[in-house]
């Protein structure tokens, strides 16, 4: 995955300097969502089999918190997605824009389909089982983007504050076609006896949020003491929604807080909000942060996160790279324990795993962070490779 363009700016507020560098704040954000979402997915390789981290009845507190970290990755991408394709008009007509985000998004449902079912998630070219996720969203949300920014900036984001704020009143909207399907309740696109595809990824409102996130390009044009303020005060109204809106826990989430066996817990289930498709509250909880997070590091990177500015610029290649390294760590621990690795190979995985497999919540964390160092050199090698050289086809990753 990876923001439409690179994202660049003119430093001065009147914006007249001739020179462009890429806003570090934005790619510090995404980086670090990036490496989250390696977490995750080790965890879906390496996890006990039937043992959900969001069900309170079977969680526990470590578990939970490594799963909901990760809640942060796919809300956060999608809405500086949408600031990358603002902050690319600086260099590109709209026309120009529209053209990209079409054959960019043509081009991520394309990887999502062959290169991330095939050469991650299945390793096999037996399509009777397909999930489409993230990146087949991501691309419909550019195709969709592709269209709007015809439009002002603000009916943009108007759009996407819609969408995001009322998509829960759809949720009583019973419905097992595969167009509801595509739009907004998880279920099989396609399901015969011999090709099952699931989308998990209902496009709304994720559309709404890459809407929102073109939006939010706009206040990077602004001077520095303005957008730093616009962003603390908007993080903070944004996740004193959350908490506030949550308390009265009538909107916003198809699934209700309630009291459990200890406060810890309590507090675990005001947290645990639905991704799937994602709720407001789930927007609310996730975004708010981030904003603040935008506004901490806007002025300049701490030295620690240097690495992790590093993956925020190549994030495509390093998504494209991480799934498949994930499992085939899977498949040399299977071999390693079980002396075959065929359950590991086949589609979906996670319905064959032999009597035994699952790993703790240290080894997972061991793992993960394998995987970020194994791919840092890569994509340092290919951020340096962007920055010497301006060919097409780097911008489609």
């Amino acid at each position: 995955m990876s923001a439409t363009t690179e994202t660049v700016i003119h430093e001065a507020p009147a914006a007249v300097t001739s020179k462009r560098v890429r806003i570090e704040s934005i790619d510090v954000v995404r980086g670090a969502v990036m490496i989250l979402m390696a977490l995750d997915h080790v965890r879906d390789f390496f996890r006990i089999p039937g043992v959900n981290p969001t069900e309170l009845a079977q969680t526990t507190i470590p578990y939970f918190f490594m799963r909901w970290i990760t809640h942060f990755c796919a809300p956060v991408f999608f809405l500086l997605t949408g600031t990358g394709a603002y902050l690319s008009l600086h260099k590109k007509s709209k026309r120009e824009l529209s053209r990209f985000l079409l054959t960019r998004g043509l081009w991520l449902i394309f990887l999502e389909l062959v290169v991330v079912r095939c050469f991650g998630w299945a390793f096999n070219f037996n399509y009777h089982f397909t999930m489409v996720q993230v990146l087949w969203t991501l691309g419909w949300a550019m195709i969709v983007l592709s269209a709007l920014v015809y439009l002002p900036a603000s009916a943009v984001t108007t759009f996407g504050v819609v969408m995001i704020a009322g998509h829960n009143l759809l949720d009583n909207v019973q419905s097992r076609s595969w167009f509801w399907s595509t739009l907004h309740v998880p279920n099989f696109l396609v399901r015969t006896p011999r090709v099952v595809v699931v989308d998990v990824y209902p496009l709304i409102p994720w559309i709404g949020v890459t809407a929102v996130g073109y939006g939010l390009g706009q206040i990077y044009r602004w001077p520095t003491e303005r957008r730093r303020a616009f962003l603390l005060r908007t993080g903070l109204a944004v996740t004193a929604g959350f908490i506030l809106l949550r308390a009265v826990n009538r909107y916003g989430d198809p699934v209700r807080w309630s009291s459990q066996k200890s406060g810890a817990f309590t507090a675990l289930s005001f947290l645990n909000t639905t991704k799937y498709p994602p709720s407001l509250l789930y927007l609310l909880m996730t975004l708010g942060p981030a904003l603040l997070f935008l506004w901490v590091i806007d002025s300049k990177t701490p030295r620690w996160l240097r690495p992790v500015l590093i993956v925020g610029k190549v994030p495509l290649f390093y998504y494209l790279l991480h799934i498949p390294l994930i499992h085939l760590l899977a498949v040399a621990v299977s071999y390693v324990r079980y002396g075959q690795v065929r359950w590991v190979l086949e589609a979906p995985f996670f319905f064959h795993q032999p009597p035994g497999w699952g790993y703790s919540v240290p080894f997972i964390y061991l793992v993960w962070v394998c995987v970020v160092v194994a791919l840092y050199p890569l994509c340092k090698w290919f951020a340096d490779l962007k920055q010497r050289r301006s060919d097409v086809w780097l911008s489609y990753f």
